[in-house]
């Protein structure tokens, strides 16, 4: 009978076997988790040296030998060849999470990295994974209500809170100088696009960011208008148009073909001049509406200019026409500056020059050119009331541009997360150091946490330090002098006494305790919210992952 069961289990092993490709790798327990464990470990001591305003710098060169330096985590994730599947896993959370908030990809890497760390510790000691993701559910719900309460509400949204606010993410991702130069710069630029009505209506593809390679990035300006990155095609006309009228179009002012396979046959010259003179009277029929319009508006006084935006083309005879008539005219403009543009000049996007009149036209007060190089910008300036605006990113290299342009684009997120959520979370790690402090000193039994349960809060609450410890460490001082520090001025905090909280974070300038709401260290409220929720979803998931299968190649020979 042994011997029967024997060979039963034998065939049932290798049928089970060669279910998978003989060429598949396959990783089954204690070998995944060790897998998925150190694979996020070597992501974060990669990423976490980039953590804050004091971490260091990435060089990134891709197959071409073009160079770009960045310490922003999203840039980094979505432009390194990661090879293992679990990092991967984790790159794509991360970067996703820069989708939603628009920081917080180095926090949410560096929380799944300690949150495997620490859970890897007591699966060791025995402690099966489920128990542990568990006990992380119950911290993650804790945390996040921990959050609700740690939020400050009653803060003055005005222009100067909100320029810490810009501060405080700006510096994590370019040195101090520019940081002073940006934070107004993209302050600024959300109020100008919030609608005072409805303030939650924050559509930041209305700012333009434009690009120049030119000067240095400290020379990054705000216009409170738009940048078009072409100019005049006609010699003759003008390049500084005050008080002008503008036309927005649609409309295509070329020799067009037809979009039938046609063909004309004719026998004399005359008849093929009479042939090309009507092809080019259908679009002379849309410019002589134009000049009308214009016309009607400019009349005889020199104090007034016309100008004309066109999506689509326009030939070299109709530039002409418009030339002699002193109009300015830009063609193929971006379908998105269509949209800025009426929003910035008042003015209405035209499909036809049939119905025009002085009503759909849009005013601005200066448009002018500049020529740097080869390149033309336009300038639309002086608006009424513009409700888009354009940063106009300076700077010598095209690195320089690229990582200037995503210190803004992250800078923007903060300012506009800060306006939507109307609340706001001290920085300088001070929530973190909180809630693990809070987490260690709870009543396991009452958050719902019984037996060894209790393992996975205390290493979700360990977990929570990291990013602390990496503040710390990243500026040169030691993590837990500094952490012990914070943790002796929380205990003397009395939660009985009356007036306002306080709150400690880490000074990173002396490797002391600080109030980061005194030194104007702010984090957005949905950043952090999705980094816990984010880091603590995957980092379960890779513990409850048992077995990992590499697909092979296939065993199928080549025709069959």
């Amino acid at each position: 009978m042994d011997r029967y069961n024997e060979v039963y289990l034998n065939h049932v092993v290798g049928m089970s076997l060669q279910l998978l490709n003989p060429n598949a790798e396959s990783l089954r327990r204690d070998a995944a988790l060790k897998v998925n464990v150190t694979s996020a470990e070597g992501l974060q001591s990669v990423l976490e040296t980039n953590l804050g305003p004091k971490g260091t710098l990435k060089m990134l060169v891709d197959g071409a030998g073009n160079i770009k330096l960045t310490k922003d985590g999203k840039v980094l994730l979505t432009e390194m060849q990661i090879q293992s599947p679990t990092a991967v896993l984790i790159a794509r959370a991360a970067a996703a999470q820069d989708e939603i908030t628009g920081d917080g990809t180095t926090t949410v890497v560096c929380l799944v990295g300690e949150l495997l760390r620490q859970a890897y510790r007591y699966i060791q000691e025995g402690v099966h994974p489920r128990i542990i993701t568990d006990g992380f559910e119950i911290a993650r719900k804790e945390a996040l209500d921990h959050l609700n309460n740690f939020q400050m509400r009653d803060v003055n949204l005005d222009r100067e809170f909100l320029l810490q606010v810009a501060r405080s993410s700006l510096s994590t991702k370019v040195n101090s100088e520019l940081t002073e130069v940006l934070a107004p710069i993209v302050t600024d630029a959300v109020l100008n696009v919030q609608n005072k009505n409805e303030p939650n209506m924050l559509d930041l593809h209305m700012v333009e960011i434009m690009q120049m390679q030119h000067l240095s990035p400290k020379d990054t300006t705000f216009i409170k208008g738009l940048v078009l990155d072409h100019g005049g095609r006609h010699p003759d006309m003008p390049t500084r148009v005050e008080n002008a009228y503008v036309l927005i179009l649609n409309v295509s002012l070329e020799y067009e073909k037809t979009e039938v396979n046609s063909g004309f046959f004719y026998s004399s010259a005359e008849q093929r001049d009479k042939l090309a003179a009507s092809e080019r009277k259908f679009v002379d029929e849309k410019l002589k509406k134009i000049i009308d319009l214009k016309n009607e508006v400019c009349g005889m006084d020199n104090n007034k200019g016309f100008v004309i935006v066109n999506q689509k083309g326009i030939d070299p005879m109709s530039l002409d026409i418009l030339a002699k008539h002193n109009i300015l005219a830009l063609r193929r403009a971006k379908r998105r500056n269509m949209e800025r543009l009426q929003l910035v000049t008042g003015g209405e996007a035209q499909n036809s020059v049939e119905d025009l009149s002085p009503e759909v036209l849009g005013f601005s007060g200066l448009i002018y050119q500049q020529t740097i190089g080869e390149e033309k910008f336009t300038y639309v300036t002086e608006n009424k009331d513009p409700k888009s605006c354009t940063i106009l990113i300076k700077g010598s290299t095209h690195y320089a541009l690229t990582q200037t342009k995503d210190a803004v684009r992250d800078g923007l997120r903060a300012v506009a997360n800060v306006l939507k959520d109307k609340t706001v979370i001290p920085g300088a790690g001070s929530f973190f150091i909180d809630v693990s402090n809070h987490l260690s000193r709870s009543n396991m039994n009452r958050l719902g946490a019984k037996g060894k349960t209790k393992t996975g809060v205390e290493a979700f609450a360990e977990a929570m330090l990291v990013v602390p410890k990496t503040l710390v460490k990243n500026s040169g001082f030691d993590p837990l002098d500094v952490l012990a520090m914070c943790q002796d001025e929380l205990d003397d905090i009395d939660p009985t006494e009356d007036g306002p909280r306080r709150y400690v974070g880490v000074d990173l300038n002396i490797g002391d305790s600080c109030d980061p709401t005194i030194e104007g260290i702010w984090d957005s409220y949905r950043v952090i919210r999705n980094a816990i929720n984010g880091a603590t979803g995957i980092a379960s998931n890779l513990l409850l992952c048992d077995e990992l299968l590499r697909a092979g190649r296939s065993t199928l020979k080549d025709g069959q």
